[in-house]
C-alpha cells in the first residue's frame, strides 16, 4: 500500500479549511437556541428526584460497607485469639 492510498483511506483526500473563531462562536449560539429548556418546575423535580437517587445509592453503599466491615472484622478477630 503506498502513501496516496493509505491517505485515501482514512478520507484526507478533500481537505476542509477550519473554521473561524467568530463562525465557531455564532454556530454555537445557534445550537443553543435549539435547545429545549426545562421549565423551572421540571427542573425542581428532576432536582429533587436526583437528589432522593443519590440519598438512597448513598444509604444502600454505606450500609454495605459497615456490613463488610464488620464481617471482615469478625472474621479477623476470631483468629487472633488463638
Amino acid at each position: 500500500m503506498s502513501v496516496s492510498d493509505s491517505d485515501a483511506a482514512r478520507g484526507s483526500s478533500d481537505k476542509r479549511e477550519r473554521a473561524g473563531v467568530l463562525t465557531f462562536l455564532k454556530q454555537v449560539v445557534a445550537e443553543l437556541r435549539k435547545v429545549v429548556w426545562p421549565t423551572q418546575q421540571e427542573l425542581v423535580t428532576y432536582f429533587i428526584v436526583v437528589l432522593v437517587f443519590v440519598c438512597a445509592v448513598m444509604a444502600l453503599v454505606s450500609l454495605l460497607d459497615l456490613g463488610f466491615g464488620e464481617l471482615v472484622f469478625r472474621i479477623f478477630a476470631r483468629n487472633t485469639t488463638q
